[in-house]
């Protein structure tokens, strides 16, 4: 841990994060929601989607732009599918909602599809895709926002970073989840670097003018992975999300519509049930099988472990739910922030 960190508990951390929710304005349960995925990503080690947002939900709520008790509808709904408008729902909120319906339906039918549009920021959309593994099924999830990343061979934003997760079950092994952007790396990242006060590496964002930084307050514009690869997946995703619910995040932007860049997103959430087709417990006996025959295969020089999707945030998670989850400098300065505000205790140590 770097010596301007400081180890928060996370039970605690996710008390003050669920408090400054609640004076916020949000339903308890729904504050305990936002809070608990936002933790979670913090014991995962993905900082980058936890409690660092806080200050930023806060600033959606007061624009006007998050509503933290949101008129969440049902606006069309099959056997199989579903359609929520979230009323720009925190995301967290509305999504755990979703996912737990589309679970249902694939308990029946097989199969549940689910559309939301108008949500907020999801955080880290991991946590949607494990809820249907730990349920025995396949899980997916995606997002769509305003264009926040270059298309493949621009120097402009034409596309967002769109990411996906997909999470599946394993017995002997926790369960796969591959949970990735379309760029480079995430946006988050930026504002983590921000907080640490280091640079970023040379190709993940350009800055305004379209040129390549190293700046991480300068950067603005991500890089897609895999140039044409991610570029291509992440316009997929709004074709499959966005277009699908009749609210376009990228069209409006190219026709210079006003309020266009303001922040809310589309998604899909889906659960397969693995039952529909296959024995459940051979299909984890496969997935444990494929884990351990990669395991097993030579190593690259200089690798000490071959590791599985999910699996360095397990690891990053079974030592930060012992000793706590470390907070750079810029991050605590929020929390304090945010303590001072609301009149919220901080966490111990801060």
């Amino acid at each position: 841990m770097a010596t301007n960190e400081i180890r928060v508990a996370w039970d605690a951390l996710k008390q003050f994060s669920r408090e400054v929710f609640t004076r916020v304005g949000f339903a308890p349960e729904a504050a305990e929601v936002q809070a608990d995925v936002l933790v979670w990503a913090n014991l995962r080690g993905v900082d980058s989607h936890g409690v660092l947002r806080i200050p930023w939900y806060v600033e959606l709520v007061d624009k006007g732009q998050m509503h933290p008790r949101p008129n969440i509808q049902i606006q069309k709904e099959t056997p199989a599918t579903l359609l929520i408008d979230a009323d720009f729902a925190p995301g967290p909120v509305v999504t755990v909602q979703a996912m737990n319906r589309v679970i249902k339906k694939a308990r029946e039918v097989g199969i549940g599809w689910g559309l939301i549009r108008n949500t907020m920021h999801q955080g880290a959309i991991g946590y949607y895709s494990l809820m249907a593994a730990r349920e025995g099924m396949a899980g997916i999830a995606l997002v769509c926002n305003p264009p926040n990343m270059a298309p493949h061979g621009a120097r402009a934003a034409g596309l967002h970073n769109s990411p996906i997760a997909i999470a599946v079950p394993g017995n002997r092994h926790r369960p796969l989840l591959l949970d990735m952007a379309t760029s480079v790396a995430a946006g988050g990242k930026l504002t983590l670097a921000m907080d640490k006060g280091v640079s970023i590496p040379e190709g993940w964002a350009l800055d305004k003018d379209g040129n390549p930084t190293t700046d991480p307050k300068l950067a603005t514009i991500l890089m897609p992975f895999g140039g044409y690869k991610g570029s291509g997946l992440a316009m997929m995703f709004e074709c499959l999300s966005s277009l699908m619910v009749g609210n376009p995040l990228l069209e409006p932007v190219f026709q210079g519509k006003e309020g266009a860049m303001i922040h809310h997103q589309n998604s899909v959430v889906a659960a397969v049930n693995i039952g529909t087709f296959t024995d459940v417990e051979k299909y984890k006996a496969h997935v444990d099988a494929i884990i351990e025959g990669l395991k097993a295969l030579p190593k690259a020089s200089g690798v000490d472990e071959i590791l599985v999707p999910g699996e360095p945030e397990d690891k990053v998670y079974d030592v930060r739910l012992r000793n706590g989850i470390p907070l750079p400098e810029g991050t605590v300065r929020k929390l304090r922030d945010m303590s001072e505000r609301f009149g919220v205790p901080l966490p111990a140590g801060i």
